[in-house]
């Protein structure tokens, strides 16, 4: 079976071949073994660009995709090498995943739920800054002293809008007209001409 299949897809082989060598070498180019510097690091990745957009037809029915990625890679290029340049910013969003990953397991062993739980739509932005801050470094009373009681007041009453929005929706989804009727009431009451 498995010599079937290598005879099937063995005209596929040299284009995968080619493909593969200017992808590892794309890949091998943004490791950055060797700590280069950004500026060196983007020279080496545009001359695997440049030879990949130039001998494109070498890998025959890849050369598509080729071409496509050479064109998401110019797309994405601005933004692509900030992690050379600067200190403490992961190449990739393995990091990210993780934090988030880490908060998502935290919250579904704590109450159970395998679906994000509400609180944390409602309270996701307060929560995921504070989980994440803490792994970081845990607060001491002194650190905790010092917040600015205007942005702690501030943070809870968007919190507490978000929270009063999602009340109102669950109140109109039990019941739309009674909902509407309640609201028809309050315009009447206004003082707003009918």
């Amino acid at each position: 079976m498995l010599d079937r299949a290598l005879q099937a897809t063995s005209a596929l082989w040299p284009d995968i071949e080619c493909a593969y060598g200017w992808v590892h070498a794309a890949a091998h180019a943004l490791g950055n073994e060797d700590q280069a510097p950004s500026r060196l690091v983007r020279r080496r990745f545009d001359r695997v660009l440049t030879t990949m957009r130039r001998d494109a037809a070498d890998a025959g029915s890849l050369q598509g995709a080729i071409r496509h990625f050479c064109k998401l890679a110019r797309g994405w290029r601005s933004g692509l090498f900030h992690c050379y340049s600067m200190p403490g910013v992961p190449r990739t969003n393995n990091d990210l995943e993780h934090l988030f990953g880490s908060y998502r397991y935290h919250e579904r062993r704590a109450s159970g739920r395998k679906v994000a739980s509400p609180a944390t739509v409602l309270r996701g932005s307060a929560r995921l800054i504070a989980a994440t801050a803490t792994r970081l470094h845990a607060p001491t009373a002194r650190e905790l002293g010092r917040v600015n009681r205007k942005d702690w007041a501030e943070l809870r009453k968007r919190l507490e809008q978000r929270r009063h929005a999602r009340v109102l929706r669950t109140r109109f989804r039990r019941n739309p007209q009674q909902y509407l009727a309640e609201l028809e009431q309050l315009a009447r009451q206004s003082g707003l001409p009918p």
